[in-house]
């Protein structure tokens, strides 16, 4: 059996490996065992999804499973993957599970776990799962097999979560808001919350069909937001993705402010509160070099991890920082939450908007970035481009181009079948040709025979 983890729990393309209903129930089975087998008395775990069709026939193969080793289940439906994170810990469940693929298309599927803390789980307790996966695991007694339960407050219980982060004497009074929904899990909690608080809210993608997440909307494609911020003079859109574990910010112009942008404004805020723990900021290898040299000319420091927000969130567990986050948008504030949660994040930057007085587009330009170009080449299962001989070379001739005041960056993606590069340089010319001469000798290598 090949890797069932990736840079985000287990994902791929539904009815296929290792994303099948059989696969899912033998993880239910696996993970229930795992996090059971420690102490006696009743056992719980917490499931909710995101609005793909297959989510249905994967929240039913994990709850047999995990009722299969005596776990009692409560469904919580559509939620936000970070209410997962939330509810985990505040119904102390055993275990959390996120079933979504997040940004991906609708075809996809995923399955994110949380332990009783609240946090995802690392790679080393992944492994010991994915070992009783391949071991197979005995159910329990026919007496003592677990039971299922709906769990219809759960969103309800997140929003009020969601809305004790924002400044208790603050509202949102006069603000007209884009909100995205990705046609994902926060499609209601997220435009109730900002009504709630008081905004003008005028919603995108919230009108799930079970094959439209992601579509044409969310944080990964933010035009149609963008449009409608222009076209209704709002103050600032906010796109969330699949899960609403990410974010990427609108000005009223309908231009994209990042999730580097987005951290340079809350490091340089929370710094100067001296709320900053530690005076760094914990971000990817993906993030931009601005953002380095925005964080030192204020004496802050730039922590990078791996890609992947669970790294982030480790390093920030280890050595007691409390912001961090991607590129991409994951953003987390441990003060508030356990994992990137993209509607809190865009309260946070209301909560500035408000406070400031400053329109969107000011604070969503902290720093200049350095240019960058990201490209990605995909590849069939079982190759391994990036150990062919005339790849490597490309890459050691690219990475002494950019050598001085730049920087490559080369990766497989966790979730899909992707060579990822990346380079960095104030000579844009060079960085394209550093970038598309790596990315032709995977090509090559992908083709050969």
């Amino acid at each position: 059996m090949s890797k069932l983890f990736g840079t985000d729990g287990v994902r791929g393309t539904a009815n296929i490996y290792p994303m099948t209903a059989e696969m899912a129930l033998r993880i239910g089975a696996a993970v229930g065992r795992y996090f059971s087998r420690e102490g006696s008395g009743v056992h719980r775990v917490v499931i909710g999804k995101d609005t793909r069709l297959s989510g249905y026939m994967f929240e039913n193969a994990l709850t047999a499973g995990l009722t299969s080793t005596g776990m009692n289940v409560l469904l919580l439906g559509p939620v936000p993957t970070p209410a997962v994170g939330l509810l985990t810990r505040s119904m102390r469940a055993d275990l959390g599970v996120m079933i979504s693929a997040s940004h991906n298309p609708a075809d996809d599927n995923g399955i994110k776990f949380f332990g009783p803390d609240g946090f995802k789980l690392s790679d080393r307790v992944e492994a010991e799962i994915e070992a009783l996966v391949a071991e197979g695991v005995a159910p329990t007694s026919a007496a003592t097999i677990g039971r299922a339960k709906r769990i219809d407050d759960g969103r309800f219980r997140y929003v009020e979560r969601v809305k004790s982060s924002f400044p208790r004497q603050m509202r949102l009074d006069g603000l007209k808001v884009v909100i995205d929904c990705a046609n994902g899990a926060a499609h209601r909690v997220a435009p109730e919350t900002l009504w709630e608080l008081g905004a003008e809210v005028i919603p995108v993608g919230v009108s799930p069909d079970g094959l439209n997440i992601n579509r044409d909307c969310g944080s990964t494609h933010p035009r149609a937001a963008a449009e409608t911020v222009v076209a209704h003079g709002a103050d600032v859109g906010i796109c969330l993705d699949g899960d609403a574990d990410r974010v990427i910010l609108l000005d009223e112009n309908g231009r994209v402010g990042d999730g580097d942008q987005f951290m340079a404004l809350m490091a340089a805020r929370w710094a100067e509160e001296e709320r900053l723990a530690g005076k760094a900021l914990v971000a990817t290898v993906m993030s931009n070099l601005g953002l380095e040299h925005f964080l030192e000319s204020r004496g802050l420091r730039l922590e990078r991890t791996a890609v992947g927000d669970r790294y982030v969130v480790e390093r920030m567990r280890a050595e007691g920082y409390n912001l961090g986050g991607e590129q991409s948008g994951h953003i987390v504030m441990s003060d508030y939450a356990t994992t990137g949660d993209g509607l809190m994040a865009g309260l946070q930057f209301l909560a500035e908007m408000v406070r400031s007085g400053r329109p969107s587009s000011e604070l969503l330009h902290q720093f200049d970035p350095v240019p960058q170009l990201l490209k990605n080449v995909r590849f069939a299962s079982g190759q391994v481009p990036l150990e062919d001989a005339q790849v490597q070379a490309a890459i050691r001739q690219a990475e002494a181009d950019l050598a001085s005041g730049g920087r490559l960056l080369i990766r497989k993606s966790g979730t899909e079948p992707l060579v990822r590069v990346m380079a960095e340089h104030e000579d844009a010319a060079l960085m394209e040709r550093a970038v598309n001469d790596v990315c032709a000798a995977v090509d090559a290598a992908v083709a050969a025979p």
